[in-house]
């Protein structure tokens, strides 16, 4: 079975293990047989408003076995990144929730509110009740020559309502007034998966997560192993597309597909099979002997594309044209 070649697995939270007030079908129980096949378990979250025993707590009404240990979000991450840099005692200046200024004053730094306080670091993240006077303060003392650390740079959150600004965009408006870059604690940057791996004492890490520009380049950027499970953002079709960096290498319909064997992906001389499906590539795009519907079709697509274009820096997803098996016509699938 798939998780049986690593000792932890590293998991996003939203679309993954739940999506808006519900568990995803499979994930409660993938997630607790971990523990039964010696598989220890984390969960990485770039939501910097939410402290651990929250977010193990709303894991636990779901029904999965986990304690706040085993919960890594960017705040904490972001807070120990300045702790490590900065002297004790030293002033920060906090945009961002109650949590993240807890996070800071409990690693002995000092949480002031005003560039006026002459702060020598500010860190940002998410928080709904941020004002334009916040984001004016960070600017201010970063103009000054304070250094800044953001919790990530996530420019979207869902909301009930809708898709809503997130993290990030807050950042570009703080970058646009000050010409400065932040350090990022969170996702898609490796020191939150690094620092996972490292507090479970893990080797053998599997980064899993359903999004190529957080989970999957993150997991790449911290050398580990990644896989895209499709219960979230992410498809077949946008993996196929994706930058080197933002490729997993596997590609799973939900978290149950762990304890199942993967497809071995053989490269043939006519081109890249995996189960019954083969793809190959035909100048700028691919042809594949399978069924739309099979996910051993687009991993054989994946492959084939990517063994094709080793290089590619942007998001570019080629021409399918997919024969399934007993049928005489062709359907053409766009981009």
């Amino acid at each position: 079975m798939l998780i049986s070649g690593f000792d932890s697995v590293l998991s996003d939270l939203d679309g993954v293990v739940y999506a808006g007030a519900n568990a995803i079908d499979d994930a409660v129980e993938s997630l607790n047989t971990l523990a039964e096949v010696n598989v220890t378990l984390a969960f990485i979250t770039n939501n910097a408003g939410r402290s651990p025993m929250s977010v193990a707590a709303h894991l636990r009404q779901l029904g999965v076995k986990t304690s706040a240990e085993q919960v890594f979000g960017s705040a904490d991450a972001g807070a120990e990144m300045l702790a490590r840099e900065l002297n004790p005692g030293a002033k920060v200046l906090v945009v961002g929730s109650p949590y993240l200024r807890e996070c800071i004053a409990v690693r002995g730094l000092e949480v002031v509110e005003s560039h006026a306080d002459e702060p020598v670091a500010v860190i940002q993240g998410f928080d709904p009740d941020l004002s334009w006077k916040n984001l004016a303060e960070a600017s201010y003392a970063i103009n000054n020559g304070a250094s800044w650390v953001a919790t990530n740079t996530d420019l979207t959150i869902p909301r009930a309502e809708g898709i809503a600004p997130g993290n990030g965009s807050l950042v570009n408006a703080v970058k646009l007034a000050t010409g400065a870059e932040p350090k990022v604690a969170g996702k898609p940057e490796s020191y939150l998966f690094a620092r996972a791996a490292d507090r479970l004492d893990s080797h053998r890490p599997l980064v899993v997560g359903d999004r190529l520009d957080t989970d999957i380049l993150g997991g790449f950027r911290a050398g580990f192993s990644t896989a895209l499970v499709l219960t979230g953002v992410d498809s077949p079709r946008t993996a196929l597309g994706a930058p080197v960096e933002q490729r997993p290498n596997y590609l799973i319909n939900t978290l149950a597909d762990l304890y199942r064997p993967y497809p071995t992906i053989k490269v043939l001389g006519y081109g890249v099979q995996v189960g019954d499906a083969v793809a190959k590539v035909d100048a700028g795009s691919i042809e594949v002997s399978g069924s739309e519907s099979d996910l051993n079709a687009w991993r054989a697509a994946c492959h084939a594309w990517w063994l094709a274009h080793p290089r590619q820096s942007g998001h570019e997803v080629p021409e399918i044209r997919f024969t399934e098996r007993g049928l005489d016509t062709l359907r053409r699938v766009r981009g």
